[in-house]
């Protein structure tokens, strides 16, 4: 008997660590979506500044997932003037000066 009660007490700590993990990734996700200033339309380019080709155009009222952040050109926009540049998808960027991310500094990892 007191092999069946040692199994379950690790099935039970086993699936609550996955749960908490579950939960966490969640969480992480739902935090890193940011909104995009209002009634503005923002290039995103194919790398971190000015210089860079636009890939496409965000509409007001977009918003991002910012999977990492780097510094390229000093961009000013209604959050401020920045260096740093949001990374929103594969050769994608946007400069961090247009997204609400409540922070001056970074709020993700920087990218690699």
């Amino acid at each position: 008997m007191n092999a069946v009660r040692s199994r379950f007490a690790v099935s039970a700590a086993v699936a609550g660590a996955f749960m908490m993990v579950l939960g966490s990734a969640s969480q992480a996700s739902a935090a890193t979506v940011y909104p995009i200033a209002p009634g503005y339309q923002v290039n995103v380019r194919s790398g971190p500044g000015t210089n860079y080709a636009v890939v496409r155009v965000l509409t007001p009222g977009s918003q991002v997932r910012i999977y990492c952040q780097t510094t390229g050109t000093r961009e000013t926009g209604p959050y401020g003037t920045s260096t740093i540049w949001d990374n929103i998808a594969s050769g994608q960027y946007v400069s961090d000066a247009y997204v609400h991310t409540g922070s001056d500094g970074y709020v993700a990892s920087p990218c690699a």
